[in-house]
């Protein structure tokens, strides 16, 4: 018993933060008629019903058994994953090695959640658990080892359910929700959503765009921790609990209209400062404060957003643009070369082309010939149809005539076959 009351004043200690969309009753007994389904991790469930569950809140005490189960569903809809997959490496395993990124992990363990009772203590159980979560990944992933931020990421998890599991539930948002690729060294990919974020300010609020323009500030200046700790770095946990919730629902997409929503809804006040340090500053330090109606009415505007087309858009546009600066940089013959290398492959492109195109005609006659075949014989049948039909019109005005002749033309009856051999 002593144990069980441990278990719930620590989990107590864990969830010490303030709901934004507090969950009514029926809404928990959706989740918990969900949850405690049997086999439920084999049951595919259907989408409106989650998608329309999570829009009405999560309950904190489930919450980490939801993600959990959001993760189960994601992996019943993509049995084949494309992405590469971790090693399988057991977390007991990855705990017992060492990690070349112990510094850099034992230095941001007291910037993560310092003010949260259960990460406050140094060294404490909080800190020991996030140290182990942070270690286990940089060894299972060693191209992005450890990255300032995945601190913030592991510590929501951790708050939510055991060490081991926040392990796993890291390793499926890097990997299967493709967070990862943020967290490479070369940070190209925190560049490019930098640029899909000010495209989407551009599209959705075009008047706050300008003005941040005006004063030359790109959303590098204030989003790329958003990105990097999910918001959790700056936000209240209540607030970033729910972008998590979402997270697990609808993958990395979340963070860019969570970050679109946020700056739509307070741009009154945004548009009211008028010089860089201010606006930045009200970004990034009133902004995350401005309390939880704010915040809820952010996050109910997100489930009504569908950006997935225009961001693949702008990831191509991007890219698009940094080949035409790069063909701007080369010299005459870096730009030579380049064409050079481009027409070879087009006349690479070009030859397998004429293969394939001379296979498909040669498939092409096959047909034809086929099919030619097929309508020889198909006349040679309608003809023979055609005798068929006149030979049986014939054998019946034979029969008809052979009855009449056969017929009693006397009024006698018709001899039986035994009469006819007895008068023989």
């Amino acid at each position: 018993k002593k144990k069980k009351n441990n278990k719930t004043k620590h989990q107590r200690l864990k969830l010490d933060y303030e709901e934004i969309t507090p969950c009514l009753k029926d809404v928990t007994l959706i989740w918990e008629k969900m949850l405690s389904t049997p086999g439920r991790s084999k049951i595919k469930f259907d989408v409106e019903k989650i998608h329309s569950a999570v829009g009405q809140g999560v309950p904190r005490h489930h919450r980490g058994e939801i993600w959990k189960f959001l993760a189960e569903q994601y992996h019943l809809k993509h049995q084949f994953p494309s992405k590469q997959p971790p090693k399988d490496t057991p977390y007991k395993e990855l705990l017992k090695q060492l990690t070349s990124q112990q510094h850099a992990i034992l230095i941001d363990l007291g910037r993560t959640f310092p003010t949260h009772p259960y990460f406050s203590a140094q060294l404490g159980a909080g800190q020991l658990s996030l140290y182990n979560i942070l270690k286990a990944y940089s060894l299972l992933d060693q191209e992005v080892g450890y990255c300032q931020g995945l601190s913030f990421v592991a510590g929501v998890l951790l708050l939510h359910m055991s060490e081991e599991d926040a392990f796993k539930m890291l390793k499926f948002l890097m990997f299967d929700m493709g967070l990862r690729k943020q967290y490479r060294p070369d940070m190209t990919i925190l560049q490019i959503q930098m640029y899909q974020l000010s495209r989407l300010l551009h599209d959705y609020h075009r008047d706050l765009y300008n003005h941040l323009e005006e004063h030359e500030i790109g959303p590098s200046l204030y989003a790329a921790p958003w990105f990097l700790t999910m918001f959790a770095s700056q936000f209240p946990l209540g607030f970033v609990a729910r972008v998590f919730d979402m997270l697990f629902l609808q993958g990395s997409e979340a963070i860019f209209k969570v970050a679109l929503s946020l700056l739509g809804s307070h741009k009154p006040l945004i548009l009211q400062h008028e010089n860089l340090e201010t606006i930045v500053d009200f970004i990034k330090s009133t902004l995350p404060n401005l309390g939880l109606v704010q915040m809820e009415k952010t996050i109910s505007q997100v489930f009504e957003m569908d950006i997935a087309k225009q961001l693949q858009a702008y990831e191509v546009e991007y890219h698009v643009l940094q080949d035409e600066l790069i063909d701007s940089s080369l010299n005459d013959n870096q730009r030579l070369d380049k064409l050079e290398k481009a027409n070879s492959s087009l006349r690479k492109q070009n030859f397998d082309l004429l293969e394939e195109l001379q296979v498909a005609n040669g498939k092409i006659q096959n047909l034809e010939a086929t099919v030619e075949l097929l309508l020889t014989n198909e006349d040679k049948l309608k003809q023979s149809i055609v005798t068929l039909e006149q030979e049986r019109v014939a054998l019946l005005k034979a029969v008809e005539e052979m009855r009449k002749k056969i017929g009693d033309t006397d009024g006698k009856p018709l001899l039986t076959r035994q009469e006819h051999m007895d008068a023989d």
